[in-house]
């Protein structure tokens, strides 16, 4: 019986999300942002142009990675609080959940937000972002209280908790000896004082 593999039909996978994003920041770290073109991360994986395109949409989503499998995540991580939990306790427990890479993935994730955080070229991208991740804090807030998403405190809550979130992520990129989770959950204490 012949045990060669069979040519399959459509176009085979020509890179990942991964392959696309080590080769960008290889780039990113020897050019810098500004001046790595789509051209060259897309050379470097050995694809073209167009076949970039179809994993992000442009070169200010690879830094932010897969960004909608996180805030997918993330709704998931919110969804489980117990419904008893204090509404401040709640975002506090899933920002926490949500920022746990453990140590492997710490310095790849401290090499994102470095990134993310001081190149002057993605801020108004990042103010999109940043939008879509207060929104999955609003829904929250909006379902544990009755609210609509776009009500004032549901929109507060999302500011406050970005707000305490970055001021976390800047003090750890400061300090390469601390610990991300501990900061944040210093941080995020904050939040319940905003809601009491």
């Amino acid at each position: 019986m012949d045990q060669r593999p069979r040519p399959t039909r459509g176009r085979p996978v020509a890179t990942t999300h991964e392959e696309i994003e080590e080769a960008a920041f290889r780039l990113f770290d020897e050019r810098g942002f500004a001046e790595t073109t789509v051209e060259a991360i897309a050379e470097s994986v050995g694809i073209g142009r167009r076949t970039l395109f179809r994993y992000f949409d442009s070169k200010n989503d690879i830094p932010w990675g897969r960004f909608a499998d996180s805030l997918d995540h993330f709704r998931e991580i919110l969804a489980d609080s117990p419904p008893g939990l204090p509404l401040h306790e709640s975002v506090h427990q899933a920002m926490l959940r949500f920022n746990d890479f453990g140590p492997q993935a710490a310095p790849q994730h401290r090499r994102r937000m470095g990134l993310i955080l001081s190149t002057p070229a993605l801020q108004a991208h990042s103010v999109l972002r940043y939008a879509q991740w207060r929104g999955v804090i609003a829904d929250h807030v909006a379902q544990r209280t009755g609210l609509s998403p776009g009500d004032l405190l549901p929109v507060t809550v999302g500011h406050v908790s970005l707000a305490l979130a970055l001021s976390a992520y800047e003090f750890w990129l400061a300090h390469e000896e601390s610990d991300l989770l501990d900061l944040l959950d210093s941080a995020m204490a904050g939040l319940r004082d905003h809601l009491a």
